[in-house]
């Protein structure tokens, strides 16, 4: 779908987003850090600059002493003001930064380029891409993954969005609920990660052809689609950054989730601002990737939906295994014979990968 089939309304449209988004980003960050200045004088009330030099220096009194055993820090201290800087005046705007811009980009390419259509008509033939345990793992962690970000998200600009919008009560509900789903279910989404990255990563090691088909844009530069194999060098990019920056992200939620178990003040910080900056990036690459996934390619959906893909979908964006299977298509007929046969036995029609 393009602009020029649109017409100028979905043109007007695509503007005025993008300008409330340029708002949203260039707005947020300042209301944010004046929001987070009052929020401090008033939570530490009476901190004159001599306090702050007694606290920079390292000196320990009576009233800023940590209430935990044998600790040595002050319940003020420079560390602490650090943390509250870099989170409000670098991490925060970074993911407004990052997500916004991919929202917009997405947007722009959508309307300029459109979907990308099948480049022949479908056979009706399939092939097995995706076995019913790999879909079945792919959706509990893809919707875990919507649920942390959304309940992060909340966590982190919530209260510039929907406390003015609702109140205080309703804030506090939505704060406390976004706080237990996200402790609670990111050492699931976590666990079971893992247990995805295992499960695909023999279709993941690098090749050389891989190359090729970044210098092509994935098709958008040049004549004719770049080699792929089972996976292609966006789809190993992205299962790479799930197995790196995304196992960082875990390690530091669990660091976050369990603070009782020796970790410093230091580290707790420093494992908060870490986590955020992965968690705000792998969202935005998210949106990229459920992008491409859903409505930006066609038949791609029915990979994991269905489990099974159209010839002309495996020639088109993942040739070299389509010369590998093409042998094991199944008319589409006959798949739905065998389904319907299945559902009348009870069990769940499935061929091996």
């Amino acid at each position: 779908m393009s602009l020029c089939r649109n017409g100028p309304n979905v043109g007007v449209s695509v503007a005025l987003a993008l300008l409330l988004l340029l708002t949203a980003l260039f707005a947020s960050p300042p209301l944010a850090q004046a929001e987070t200045e009052r929020e401090a004088a008033s939570a530490v009330v009476g901190v004159s600059p001599d306090t702050w030099r007694q606290v920079r220096s390292g000196e320990i009194g009576p009233n800023f002493r940590d209430s935990r055993a044998d600790s040595t820090y002050n319940l003020i201290n420079a560390s602490g003001e650090s943390w509250r800087q870099l989170r409000n005046r670098w991490v925060s705007p970074f993911g407004l930064i990052a997500i916004g811009g991919m929202i917009a980009v997405i947007a722009i390419f959508y309307v300029i380029v459109g979907r990308k259509d099948l480049s022949e008509p479908r056979t009706g033939r399939k092939l097995l891409r995706w076995p019913l345990v790999v879909r079945s793992i792919h959706w509990t962690v893809a919707s875990l993954f919507i649920v942390l970000a959304l309940s992060g998200l909340n966590l982190l600009y919530g209260k510039f969005v929907f406390r003015p919008l609702f109140g205080d009560a309703v804030w506090g509900a939505m704060i406390s609920a976004s706080k237990i789903a996200h402790n609670y279910l990111g050492p699931l989404f976590g666990i079971l990660l893992v247990v995805l990255l295992a499960r695909v990563l023999k279709h993941n090691w690098p090749k050389r052809h891989d190359l090729a088909w970044f210098k092509q844009g994935g098709g958008l530069v040049g004549k004719g689609h770049p080699d792929a194999g089972f996976a292609n060098g966006g789809e190993k990019l992205w299962f790479w950054l799930l197995a790196t920056a995304g196992l960082v992200v875990v390690a530091s939620g669990l660091v976050l989730d369990f603070p009782n178990v020796g970790q410093s003040r230091d580290t707790m910080q420093w494992a908060n601002i870490i986590h955020a900056v992965g968690a705000l990036g792998l969202t935005a690459v998210a949106l990229g990737h459920i992008y491409i996934g859903t409505i930006g390619s066609e038949g791609s959906l029915e990979a994991m939906t269905t489990g099974y893909v159209d010839e002309t979908w495996a020639k088109d964006h993942h040739n070299l295994w389509y010369e590998e299977v093409k042998d094991q298509a199944l008319p589409g007929d006959q798949l739905t014979g065998e389904r319907a046969a299945s559902d009348d036995r009870g069990e769940t029609a499935s061929r091996p990968g």
